[in-house]
């Protein structure tokens, strides 16, 4: 059954809806950070593989062209390889997660973050890292979460939590530094 949880934080809704959709997954979230949405699934091997003597966890984000509105054209079709954006992302969600599985967890663990939807305001990674952590919460596999993240900006020189990319694109801070 579907459950949805919502809640406010830096002047926009953040919703986490579970068991809607990728039931086969041991563990899958649509995350809505305004009009923003990712997908998060994470699945896990039933058996461990011989030899293996640290965890294989491979941790991959994908933003869709689709989701910002754009349909690749000309020669190149589909999407391609990830950008330098995707692999930084994918590198966030690892480093937060991987320390957080038990020792002696050697089980094969894919967890994919799909961007579905962009609205060009709200940051898909922050969504992503949060669904990453609400997937592994409510999977089987053990996980000693849960994890968030915030980006922090600087408007008017002041440091603001989640700021909108209109309001950072176009602000300068100049109080950088120990107070």
């Amino acid at each position: 059954m579907s459950q949805i949880f919502k809640t406010r934080f830096a002047g926009s809704e953040i919703s986490i809806k579970t068991h809607y959709i990728a039931g086969q997954a041991d563990g899958a979230v649509l995350v809505t950070y305004g009009e923003t949405v990712v997908l998060v699934t994470i699945v896990s091997a039933r058996t461990q593989r011989e030899g293996l003597d640290f965890l294989p966890l491979t941790v991959d984000y994908q933003e869709m062209t689709f989701a910002a509105g754009k349909i690749p054209g000309g020669f190149f079709k589909r999407e391609g390889r990830p950008n330098e954006r995707e692999i930084l992302i994918c590198r966030i969600i690892d480093r937060s997660i991987r320390p957080l599985f038990p020792k002696g967890y050697n089980y094969e663990t894919q967890l994919i973050a799909t961007v579905l939807s962009v609205d060009g305001q709200h940051d898909s990674d922050v969504a992503a890292l949060l669904g990453a952590s609400a997937a592994l919460q409510i999977s089987n596999i053990p996980f000693n979460g849960p994890i968030a993240g915030v980006r922090i900006g600087c408007i008017d020189g002041k440091l603001v939590a989640n700021p909108r990319r209109w309001r950072a694109a176009n602000s300068i801070c100049s109080s950088w530094g120990a107070r």
